[in-house]
């Protein structure tokens, strides 16, 4: 693999370069990637060339740049969430229809939920999470309960670090941590009033393999009401479904 002369490799700077796009923020000129990445803007603007040549990222009006059609085409074709996302949809369909908010799929990457669907009705209540969004774990309903299964060194990593809540309801002391966790292993659900929005309470319910292992985080988003509690069985139901449709044999190929 070709490395520059301060020892990275080409690889890990074109890495450095997509990872100066944020969800918030998808095109970007090529001097804020440089700043971004910490490159120099001679290094960037001939990596952004290269990547732009090759389909990885796109050239958009005013000189901005953003992710090209198939860096996300590559992605979707080899991500471990293709199968997830599949056997998920007829159920997240359902729940939405039914919640009339958001229904969500979020998986654990790092000290991070990462959102990997996402459906939304008409006039639902605020919500900060979108696909390919993430949010800390501490501080959103799908990320306590994949926490709470997730391997102690995790839990242990996250426990150690600084708790910075979105809203004063948020979790602020590994204390309070510890003891939502457990909360979540014994009723197998989050309900968090009011966490990420004032006006919003996350529901969410794991999702599991056919090993039995925790893969996913099932949730809504609904109006900070109260009633958030009364969405949990729908939610196991729907994840029990899910669950099944991971165990089912994929069918023969015609």
């Amino acid at each position: 693999m070709a490395r520059t002369p301060t020892g990275e490799s080409v690889v890990a700077r074109a890495v450095r370069v997509l990872d100066a796009f944020t969800a918030d923020e998808p095109a970007l000129p090529v001097g804020e990637i440089a700043r971004r990445s910490g490159l120099h803007v001679a290094t960037a603007s001939r990596l952004v060339a290269e990547l732009v040549a090759h389909g990885l990222l796109e050239r958009g009006p005013g000189r901005q740049v953003r992710i090209g059609i198939r860096l996300w085409e590559l992605g979707a074709r080899a991500s471990p969430t293709v199968s997830l996302r599949d056997a998920a949809m007829p159920y997240l369909e359902d729940v939405r229809a039914v919640v009339g908010h958001h229904a969500q799929l979020g998986i654990i990457d790092g000290d991070d939920v990462l959102f990997v669907e996402r459906l939304s009705a008409r006039d639902s209540v605020i919500n900060y999470s979108r696909i390919a969004g993430r949010l800390p774990l501490a501080t959103s309903s799908s990320g306590l309960v994949l926490l709470a299964h997730a391997p102690h060194q995790v839990q242990e990593r996250v426990l150690a670090a600084p708790l910075r809540p979105v809203t004063p309801a948020g979790l602020r002391t590994p204390a309070q941590l510890r003891a939502q966790l457990a909360e979540v292993r014994r009723t197998q659900s989050a309900v968090l009033a009011g966490h990420q929005h004032p006006d919003a309470t996350g529901v969410a319910v794991p999702v599991r393999d056919d090993r039995n292992d925790v893969v996913a985080a099932l949730s809504v988003i609904v109006p900070n009401d109260g009633r958030g509690a009364e969405f949990v069985p729908l939610l196991l139901s729907a994840a029990r479904g899910i669950t099944r449709a991971l165990r089912a044999p994929a069918p023969a190929p015609s």
